[in-house]
């Protein structure tokens, strides 16, 4: 039996207990610690996901010479002093997206990797999920014909407390389009047909109420199968049934409507409309993601979200802030 996977989480908050619970799958295969500028909160997850150990400190974890790699689950301000620091140290990495705020982080962590010879996922669990697996399956195998238009719509009232790290925008990164939209972005962009220009338009701001973040952005994009596209973000706008939202890929021989989250898709093309469940058991795809991660560093590659992939998102999220016209 192969030895286990030990990894150590940098940060003890939300997505870290995502994490951890998806992890409960692969039992002994993968084996967690916790590491917190909080002991006590390092010790509670760790008593909780029966973690091999906790940490009052990143660097001691990182340090630590009975752990394979880290997962940063903090701030992404944070992201690339700690990356470096584990690839320093011979340590794997896999770095919450956003996983770095500027372009020229990615190639300089991209140096530090290939001078480590150690891995580094960016964590975009979207990549991995069901529902961007069979679209993208779907796309190549011509279900619809040329493809015309892609529509993308993540939009829904989800309001952050006024104390969330999220409102200062030099702990995020830049505003919520960057700090989560950049997965609706990734689904976008990684259906097969590669987005080669790309706009911004983002509405006026409302500063009201504890949620300070500018929250919403449409952008528009073309692909260079001749399809266009736009995508509508927003953290600010009631959706039906406080989360459902519908998005469509639609060709000169039918049409795909998928439940932006994953939940179902029908396609309309030829022959009797299909309903398509892509897959509940892993609808996030963080299960996936961890399964190229470890067999990544077994096989000594880089994995399906490697800094490269990255990269590309990147680029066009700079396209994108290159693009907006000025608040007046």
């Amino acid at each position: 039996m192969p030895s286990p996977l030990r990894i150590a989480f940098l940060g003890c908050g939300f997505i870290t207990r995502v994490h951890s619970r998806n992890l409960r799958r692969f039992k002994s295969e993968i084996v967690c610690g916790y590491a917190s500028r909080d002991k006590a909160k390092a010790d509670a997850f760790c008593g909780e996901y029966r973690g091999t150990g906790s940490y009052s400190d990143y660097a001691d974890a990182i340090n630590d010479s009975n752990v394979d790699a880290v997962v940063i689950a903090v701030p992404p301000k944070f992201h690339l002093n700690l990356t470096l620091q584990a690839l320093s140290a011979g340590k794997h990495v896999l770095v919450e997206k956003p996983a770095y705020p500027a372009t020229a982080d990615y190639q300089v962590v991209r140096e530090a990797r290939d001078k480590a010879k150690r891995v580094v996922l960016v964590g975009e669990n979207d990549h991995y999920k069901p529902l961007a697996i069979k679209l993208r399956k779907l796309l190549a195998e011509g279900v619809i014909g040329e493809m015309v238009f892609g529509h993308f719509s993540s939009v829904v009232k989800r309001l952050k407390e006024a104390d969330d790290w999220r409102n200062d925008e030099s702990m995020a990164g830049g505003d919520a389009f960057f700090e989560e939209g950049i997965h609706w972005l990734h689904l976008a962009a990684s259906l097969g047909p590669k987005i080669t220009a790309i706009t911004g338009f983002r509405p006026a701001p409302s500063r009201e109420g504890p949620d300070k973040r500018v929250k919403s952005m449409m952008v528009s994009f073309i692909y260079d199968n001749g399809a266009v596209g736009s995508l509508y973000y927003s953290r600010e706008i009631p959706s039906m049934l406080k989360g459902l939202r519908l998005s469509k890929l639609m060709g000169r021989k039918g049409v795909i409507t998928f439940e932006s989250n994953g939940v179902a898709m029908l396609v309309r093309g030829e022959g009797f409309p299909r309903i398509i469940f892509p897959g509940f058991r892993d609808i996030r795809g963080y299960q996936a993601m961890y399964r190229d991660f470890r067999e990544s560093i077994e096989q000594n590659r880089q994995p399906q979200m490697s800094l490269e992939r990255a990269i590309e998102d990147q680029l066009l999220m700079d396209q994108i802030y290159g693009s907006l016209i000025p608040d007046p």
